[in-house]
């Protein structure tokens, strides 16, 4: 039974593009930026802020744009990649730094990426966690996500309509995220020849196929509330923009196609995870995409919420390998 975490930190905003960026920091020392994913927050780091503050670090998890007390600006273009960027190097500057190491999460895994290909003088290294680095290239990707589907739809595309995952989620926001993060958790995830949870009936819904059974070990009520409780008071628009954006991403980041990123990396990936899964070849193309990599880790029986399933290696290889870069 996971045993409800009372996070610690000091919670401050700060200036950025999007007008303020929530954050949460522990530590001194050099600067850790963490980023989270979809659905999340600064909440999805609990277990990092104070490991890597013991480590000797000044770990700072962020509320992305669009996300908890952090400013939601107008507008679905607002999200796109490269304004996520500038958000995190505003943040790198309030904070009176120059420099920082970045580590993200599920989409926060492409924010830091970027981060660190387009302001590799603010990002001096990078960690990623679930979703590997592949660079910018091939066509544009509303029109791989529609092949991915065939007869069904994948749920990226499924995303990209304005408020139509809305109308299945905000009526039920807990409901809905109980589900999601059990669909992808290593424990609970529907077993093999079982409906992929990744994919909707034409005309139906994503939670369909969302497993009903008990929370995932490693998410308390109290956790599931915090979740909760911020996607009720914002809404789920401004998350779901990040998905909305990567076509405008695709023709922003076209400086960069096929760009390797050159700082010192780290990967840490679940096995049971579809990311890791599907875009093996991406973690295969490392030597050539991320030359700076240190190291690569497949978690055994683990899923996609990596840092809060197995906290524990996970702290012990981010804190390794920060150490590596002293």
């Amino acid at each position: 039974m996971s045993r409800a975490v009372k996070p610690g930190g000091t919670h401050r905003l700060v200036p950025s593009p999007a007008g303020r960026t929530h954050l949460v920091e522990q530590g001194t020392g050099s600067l850790v930026l963490l980023v989270h994913g979809f659905p999340e927050s600064w909440y999805s780091w609990r277990h990092q802020l104070a490991a890597l503050a013991e480590a000797g670090y000044r770990a700072v998890a962020v509320d992305v744009r669009g996300y908890g007390r952090s400013s939601k600006p107008h507008g679905v273009a607002a999200y796109r990649m490269l304004e996520l960027v500038e958000d995190n190097v505003a943040v790198v500057h309030a904070l009176g730094a120059e420099t920082a190491i970045i580590i993200g999460h599920d989409w926060g895994s492409s924010i830091a990426a970027n981060s660190a290909l387009v302001r590799p003088e603010v990002f001096t290294a990078v960690g990623l966690l679930s979703v590997p680095y592949a660079p910018r290239g091939g066509p544009r990707p509303s029109e791989v996500f529609a092949r991915m589907g065939g007869e069904e739809e994948f749920y990226v595309s499924y995303f990209q309509k304005p408020g139509r995952a809305e109308a299945e989620i905000e009526p039920d926001v807990r409901g809905w995220l109980a589900g999601f993060y059990a669909a992808l958790s290593g424990d609970t995830m529907p077993a093999p020849g079982m409906p992929d949870p990744h994919f909707a009936t034409r005309g139906g819904t994503l939670r369909e196929r969302f497993p009903t059974g008990p929370l995932p070990f490693w998410l308390t009520q109290d956790d599931l509330d915090a979740y909760a409780g911020e996607f009720e008071r914002t809404g789920m628009s401004t998350a779901l923009n990040r998905y909305r954006n990567m076509d405008r991403d695709w023709e922003d980041l076209a400086p960069w196609d096929a760009a390797p990123i050159l700082a010192p990396s780290v990967f840490i990936g679940g096995a049971l995870d579809a990311s890791t899964t599907w875009l093996t070849e991406a973690i295969d193309a490392y030597p050539v995409t991320l030359p700076g990599l240190a190291s690569s880790h497949l978690l055994d029986g683990c899923g996609h919420w990596i840092q809060q399933e197995r906290a524990h290696e996970v702290n012990e290889i981010l804190t390794g390998w920060l150490a590596s870069l002293s």
